[in-house]
């Protein structure tokens, strides 16, 4: 049952976060055109136009700008952290031929590859969680690619929620309550909050930021002003973000779902909520 509402909520976010969200407005104002003829013509407007203009490099810059809050991480100042935690997202290949294997996709590979050069800077252990397959391309993307083995493996999680209080009960077992956290920039926000819900201690390790002084076409600007097909990326991820931040304020506030702070052994921090 639980794995249902997961494919259903699945389904619903991706008919609400665009692309799809301004492909309907536009298919429902041709459906309406001789029937309603202003009517379809404003519809047409706002779905093309919404999505035009997520697809530009200069609009998914503001997107993304929109969803940091933490800067970069200087890995040369301690932190006190006790392990790192690599998130999964981004997507992953089942099989992929040139590894003889299941392998991440490249928006999961740069949390894995920043995720391994924390690790070989701080040389504190690492934890993978994912749902299912992903978790597995992550722990052999990096054993193959980087020389790291993770000692911690969550393959259950469905989402950042499951993410949180999955990858929680593992540290707990070992007495890890300060973590170093990697995920995108835009993903962030929402997984700091959760992972903090569980009463561990978070250092945010953002990548895949926004360079302060932002130029994708130095040489040509006006590219930033034409359709880009990875600046619609970066929108949707964006948008998914700042609407899945409302969410999981909704839930949080209504009780409807929130994170248990997690029983941490003596000499720690921490105590037990719900």
């Amino acid at each position: 049952m639980l794995l249902l509402l997961d494919h259903i909520k699945t389904v619903l976010r991706q008919l609400i976060v665009p692309p799809a969200s301004p492909l309907l407005l536009a298919i429902a104002g041709a459906l309406l055109v001789r029937a309603r003829p202003r009517f379809a013509a404003l519809l047409l407007a706002l779905g093309l136009g919404s999505l035009w203009l997520i697809s530009l490099p200069a609009a998914s810059h503001v997107l993304v700008r929109a969803t940091e809050h933490y800067p970069a991480l200087d890995p040369s100042r301690p932190t006190g952290a006790q392990a790192i935690v690599i998130l999964g997202g981004g997507g992953q290949y089942r099989y992929s031929p040139e590894y003889a294997g299941p392998a991440a996709k490249p928006l999961l590979l740069s949390r894995l590859a920043y995720g391994a050069f924390l690790a070989r800077r701080t040389r504190l252990p690492v934890l993978v969680t994912g749902h299912g397959i992903e978790a597995v391309a992550m722990r052999d993307t990096l054993e193959k690619n980087f020389g790291i083995e993770p000692r911690w493996v969550d393959a259950q999680s469905y989402d950042t929620f499951d993410n949180a209080r999955y990858s929680a009960r593992l540290l707990q077992a070992d007495a890890v309550h300060r973590i170093i956290l990697v995920t995108a920039t835009t993903h962030m926000w929402r997984a700091v909050h959760e992972f903090a819900a569980t009463g561990l201690q978070v250092v945010p390790a953002p990548v895949d930021m926004v360079a302060p002084r932002y130029a994708s076409n130095p040489e040509l600007p006006v590219l930033d002003y034409l359709p880009d097909a990875s600046a619609l990326e970066d929108s949707y991820y964006a948008l998914y973000e700042l609407l899945g931040e409302r969410v999981r304020e909704l839930l949080a506030v209504t009780h409807l779902r929130r994170q248990s702070v997690i029983v941490t052994l003596p000499g720690h921090v921490g105590a037990r909520a719900d």
